[in-house]
């Protein structure tokens, strides 16, 4: 059973569409510190003579590297297979109406798009390429079309923290890795009473972000009246460069039938 659940997941998380780099100044950034403190290390043990010097570099060279290595692995594979075992976890019925908030080039909303064969896909996004390489709208409508479910998908420009859809318009409310780039905790509180506004009664949301975030996604889904609010760790195939930029999820189901 494990292993078929597996084979869905891996087949599900192949994409065809570009989906980009997630923060793209940070992966550069962590690689670029990681050579200079390399080549200072070897400078330190090879022109000053300096072992203890030389061997911190290297140490903390190494660390910037791998730091680089994992960052680029999760926003270019380990996050979808992350999220494919998500979605299949959620038990889609396949006939649903859900909403990817900050869907960027479309990552998760596409990948949910495939499991609705009668169902809609809506996502909303600012488009601001600092927070995906090569972020816009265009680019996700091309996505949607390469993975075979543009038919299934209606994309918005809008914030978070107003969504442009009346009480209870869907049944599942997605996001992940974008409520924390509102900087406000007001701001992410505001973002999480909206996704619960547009779910219909016993509809679901499921937010994944970095955990630093997610202990105040809890508690305004418990202030909220939600019921059974969780949160769970992703491990290792969703750390932004290491344990201190590990994501989390949170999920909670409105009341109702």
């Amino acid at each position: 059973m494990k292993y078929s659940f597996r084979l869905r997941a891996r087949h599900l998380a192949r994409r065809r569409g570009d989906y980009g780099f997630d923060a793209p100044f940070w992966p550069v950034a962590l690689g670029l510190i990681g050579m200079v403190l390399l080549v200072l290390g070897l400078l330190g043990f090879w022109v000053f003579g300096g072992v203890l010097l030389g061997t911190l570099s290297l140490i903390c060279g190494l660390i910037f590297l791998l730091s680089a290595v994992s960052f680029v692995y999760t926003t270019r594979r380990g996050k979808f297979r992350v999220w494919a075992e998500i979605l299949l976890q959620t038990g889609l019925r396949g006939d649903e109406r859900i909403i990817d908030i900050g869907c960027g080039r479309g990552a998760v909303l596409l990948m949910a798009a495939g499991l609705l064969p009668t169902g809609k896909a809506s996502g909303i996004d600012l488009w601001k390429r600092v927070d995906q390489s090569g972020n816009a709208e265009a680019v996700t409508r091309r996505n949607a079309e390469l993975e075979g479910v543009a038919g299934r998908v209606e994309l918005h420009t809008a914030d978070m923290r107003k969504l442009p859809f009346p009480d209870g318009s869907f049944d599942v409310a997605f996001s992940s890795l974008a409520i924390h780039n509102i900087q406000e905790p007001a701001g992410r509180a505001q973002t999480i009473t909206e996704a619960v506004r547009v779910l219909k009664p016993g509809g679901r949301i499921v937010v994944v972000d970095f955990q630093r975030t997610t202990p105040g996604y809890q508690t305004r889904l418990q202030e909220l009246g939600m019921e059974n609010v969780k949160t769970r760790s992703l491990y290792w195939r969703f750390w932004y460069g290491g344990p201190w930029a590990a994501a989390k999820l949170v999920s909670a189901r409105k009341p109702g039938p």
